[in-house]
């Protein structure tokens, strides 16, 4: 449907290696103008349009990294540019969209580079900014409000027109997620997010893609790595960690995000109907009681 819409859309295949020693993937590169919402080629900066790298299979690491060499440049001054690349991992393909260029509702976790702050009353926070976001598909990125309502956490990031290197590093380990910055030119990473009880599913697609409107810059992915980190579990975080299989953040409030029940034991369950029926049982006996003293108080009145 997306080709039909956009003539000018076109894919390029490679089998390069994205990672360094695990999940070794080959990715595909595509490009298009915007067709209905506003979305940057890639890496080019012109008006409208959208670009992305998308991994080809799925990843099943437990603990990885993700390191990403980025360069964010154009003309434009001052908030006079636009609009950012996101990195996602994500259940399915990415498909264009309006999510800086991925679709909206997605399954999985998105870390966005936004360079445009779209809310006019923009006080408290300076971009560009970076932040996250975890979705189990009921979720919609809110684009008027940079992503505010259901972000995870964030920092500001001057990004735009360095003459140095800057790379970004996406951490996931024992269900905590951590994303670090190297900006300043000195090799040293500096905190950005830092949220513990992500639950991530196993089997998601790397990928990441970028978009530009009604302003344009250029977003230049220079290299993305990926690693496995070998960790060690106690047995209660070997039970804490089992696999799930829809994205959820612990104890975060946000409409549909709810962490999911555990399951209720069998002892738990049969503890609780046996106490319901003593329970049932001794009020059955409380009322009969009860009823048998106020016939014989009727009795007695009657006579």
């Amino acid at each position: 449907a997306w080709a039909s819409l956009c003539s000018s859309l076109y894919k390029f295949s490679s089998s390069e290696v994205l990672s360094d020693g695990a999940c070794e993937i080959a990715w595909t590169f595509w490009t298009g103008k915007s067709c209905g919402f506003p979305v940057v080629p890639w890496p080019s900066g012109h008006l409208n349009f959208i670009g992305s790298f998308l991994v080809l299979q799925p990843c099943y690491l437990r603990d990885w990294e993700m390191q990403v060499h980025f360069k964010i440049h154009g003309q434009g001054k001052k908030n006079l540019n636009g609009d950012g690349f996101a990195i996602w991992y994500t259940k399915d393909r990415m498909q264009p969209g309006p999510v800086f260029g991925s679709k909206d509702n997605f399954l999985g976790l998105g870390v966005f580079v936004d360079t445009y702050p779209n809310e006019e009353k923009q006080q408290e926070r300076v971009f560009p900014y970076i932040s996250a976001m975890v979705n189990n598909g009921s979720l919609t990125y809110d684009h008027d409000r940079d992503g505010r309502p259901t972000e995870l956490g964030g920092c500001t990031a001057m990004v735009r027109n360095l003459n140095h290197d800057t790379f970004l590093v996406i951490r996931y380990v024992k269900r905590r997620l951590t994303v670090m910055i190297d900006i300043d030119g000195k090799h040293e990473w500096r905190d950005c997010i830092d949220v513990p009880g992500v639950r991530l599913p196993r089997g998601y697609y790397f990928g990441t893609s970028s978009v530009t409107g009604d302003l344009s810059d250029n977003h230049d992915i220079i290299s993305l790595k990926l690693y496995q980190l070998t960790v060690e579990r106690t047995p209660e975080e070997e039970k804490r960690d089992r696999e799930v299989f829809l994205p959820v953040v612990d104890n975060l409030k946000l409409p549909g995000m709810e962490a999911p029940l555990e399951p209720m034991s069998g002892l738990a369950l049969f503890l609780i109907v046996f106490f319901s029926l003593v329970a049932v049982v001794f009020a059955i006996v409380i009322g009969v009681i009860v009823y048998n003293k106020w016939q014989e108080q009727s009795r007695k009145h009657f006579y």
